[in-house]
């Protein structure tokens, strides 16, 4: 698998359901026993997995198709060995949360947990977090 956007993200941005100004979006990490699949995934409910969740992403900007938004620090993480982080739009409910985005070709992944802080460090060339 290699960084890439949900389809059904893709389509929700088109329709307007996924709106990266005004709705919130979190990272979350999960370990090795989630499979994604980038075709008919759609919400949180189904990822597993969860190691450890952000909060919402700051200082979003959006230009010319191209999104970012400020680095994201987890406190104090431990558990299972982080294989992927995931964006998903955060609605306060697993099964109508949808999945944005997801990263599991980057520097530091995996990553192992031990218990300090582990922050990821959004790319900044031209396509940032990610491109639509």
């Amino acid at each position: 698998m290699v960084n890439a956007l949900y389809d059904k993200a893709r389509e929700s941005f088109l329709m307007g359901d996924l709106d990266w100004e005004t709705q919130n979006f979190k990272v979350v990490g999960v370990d090795a026993t989630y499979t994604p699949n980038m075709a008919t995934h759609q919400y949180l409910s189904d990822t597993t997995g969860a190691v450890c969740t952000s909060s919402n992403l700051a200082s979003k900007s959006w230009t010319g198709g191209v999104a970012d938004a400020a680095d994201v620090t987890f406190p104090t993480v431990t558990g299972a060995t982080i294989v992927r982080w995931i964006v998903y739009q955060d609605t306060g409910t697993s099964s109508t949360s949808r999945l944005v985005a997801m990263y599991d070709t980057a520097s530091g992944l995996p990553t192992i947990p031990d218990g300090t802080n582990i922050t990821v460090t959004w790319d900044n060339g031209a396509s940032r977090m990610f491109r639509i």
